[in-house]
């Protein structure tokens, strides 16, 4: 485990009673299974349906992110580039020492947008 500098508890048992407000909130919510290949960060594994991955993402509020078992299924699929959304840096930087080669980009302000969109076009970062 690599402990990281965070602005909160954010993935630990501390943030239990955010679970239950959260998934009061999205009760009644539908959603639609991914059209792409979805990650769960609680594993690893990839989640196929709409409503496990909406149960996931209630959940992962107060579970560890198992950054090292994302690398691992990343690494096994040929993922060929990351893209890290805003608040951004931790990961990709641990992806850069991880998945050593695959370019990363980490969108921390509107000016990171345009080298997004090159390694999404193919274009080297």
């Amino acid at each position: 485990m690599i402990p990281l500098q965070v602005a909160g508890a954010f993935h630990t048992s501390y943030m239990a009673s955010a679970v239950a407000a959260l998934r009061a909130a999205v009760d009644g919510v539908s959603a639609s299974d991914p059209d792409i290949t979805l990650w769960t960060n609680r594993d690893g594994s990839v989640v196929d349906g709409g409503a496990a991955a909406l149960d996931l993402l209630v959940g992962q509020v107060s579970s560890p992110v198992r950054w090292d078992l994302c690398m691992d299924s990343f690494a096994a699929a040929g993922v060929t580039g990351l893209i890290e959304l805003a608040p951004a840096g931790a990961l990709v930087g641990l992806a850069k020492r991880g998945l050593r080669g695959v370019p990363t980009v980490a969108v921390k302000t509107p000016d990171d947008l345009d080298a997004a969109v090159a390694l999404l076009n193919g274009e080297a970062a």
